[in-house]
């Protein structure tokens, strides 16, 4: 058995043993348990789908098309393929996604550079991305026409468009965690909800290949399977490359004047690195207000550890970024004695940065051409005058 399997298989036990347990509880006996599984049981033999980076969910293929999605905070997804029905007594805790699918409520930004490149775009009507805030054209010219509509923010969804547009299925993200009565009504609308995790993954390969998920959901595994073997391959084929010999800075500066920079290791971390820059990171000791995602670190201890850097990246997609050299030495005066602000190394990104995980090697490739010195790198990154 190999690391991967053996890996993946101890994950999908873990968690259809916690989702089993939880299910039971909720209806008060074992029996009940074991006759609503007879509803997966009698799908077949469950086939794993190798998975290469992600950690964050896992797929079973069944006979006739059917696929079973089990993500790490415990839901689990029956997909059924068009022209069957799901089961007879499927456990409580197995929500169904049946195609083909349309009128899909998509609200995780991240995800929708994942639904165009699969060529799923034609199956969603419903958004809570307004045409200005969206991450890919395509997106904004079908929001800008009307074929999608804006459906209200996560947390205050348009519930009357929504089952007047009669979507089955919403696409979150992990924020919908924060209003637990947003799905609750959503579910007892009919929709069922798929909250993806793939600002959870590890790896940054592992956040692309929730494109393996959108592709079985939507029918287009074959297209899914082609993009992530593509920008794999040249993710790849960049990191070998080598190290530039560059220490590189990514940041910005919150309302109170610290500096929130990203874990070491994080997915970001890793782009840098694949480009061959060197991250500057800080220990979590120290530090203040962290997320699991990012660090927030007082301006002195920032000043420490990073002002010897070569290369500084402003963190855009946060705040409304700085435009100039003098607009980011006005966030704190600490930073005119930056070497790269010293010497004109300075770079920013925008708030799209975050959800082009199907342009992961065009940004590496940004990366590398400005920390090799270029004066002005395509798309994602632009140097500060």
């Amino acid at each position: 058995m190999s690391p991967l399997i053996s890996r993946r298989s101890l994950v999908a036990g873990a968690l259809l043993a916690l989702s089993s347990l939880a299910g039971c509880a909720s209806r008060g006996g074992a029996s009940d348990q074991e006759d609503s599984l007879q509803g997966l049981s009698a799908l077949g033999q469950a086939t794993p789908v190798p998975l290469s980076h992600a950690t964050q969910f896992t797929l079973d293929a069944y006979e006739g098309g059917f696929q079973l999605a089990t993500l790490a905070s415990g839901d689990r997804l029956l997909i059924v393929p068009e022209g069957a029905t799901a089961p007879a007594g499927l456990p409580d805790d197995v929500a169904v996604i049946q195609q083909p699918l349309a009128n899909v409520y998509l609200v995780s930004t991240g995800m929708i550079c994942l639904v165009d490149a699969i060529g799923a775009l034609d199956a969603v009507s419903v958004s809570s991305v307004k045409a200005e805030d969206s991450p890919v054209p395509a997106f904004t010219e079908r929001l800008e026409d009307g074929t999608i509509a804006y459906g209200g923010l996560y947390r205050e969804p348009d519930y009357e468009l929504i089952t007047a547009t009669g979507c089955p299925l919403a696409i979150e993200n992990t924020n919908i965690d924060h209003v637990p009565e947003v799905r609750a009504k959503l579910e007892e609308l009919g929709v069922t909800v798929l909250m993806e995790q793939s600002s959870r993954e590890d790896n940054m390969l592992g956040r692309l290949e929730w494109i393996r998920l959108m592709g079985a959901v939507f029918g287009r595994e074959d297209e899914a399977a082609e993009v992530f073997d593509d920008v794999t391959a040249r993710v790849e084929a960049a990191s070998q490359e080598g190290p530039l010999g560059v220490s590189v800075a990514f940041f910005y500066i919150n309302e109170d004047g610290a500096a929130v920079t990203r874990r070491a290791g994080d997915y970001f971390a890793q782009m840098i690195e694949a480009a061959g820059g060197e991250y500057v990171s800080f220990a979590e000791e120290g530090a203040a207000d962290s997320s699991p995602t990012t660090i927030t670190v007082e301006m002195e201890q920032f000043y420490a550890g990073a002002r010897d850097a070569d290369v500084i990246i402003y963190n855009g997609t946060i705040d409304d970024g700085v435009t100039s050299l003098e607009a980011l030495t006005e966030k704190n005066a600490l930073l005119a004695d930056f070497r790269a602000v010293q010497t004109g190394n300075v770079w920013t990104c925008d708030a799209n940065l975050y959800q082009q995980m199907t342009s992961m090697a065009d940004i590496i490739e940004d990366f590398r051409a400005a920390f090799s010195g270029a004066s002005e790198p395509a798309t994602f990154v632009w140097k500060l005058g």
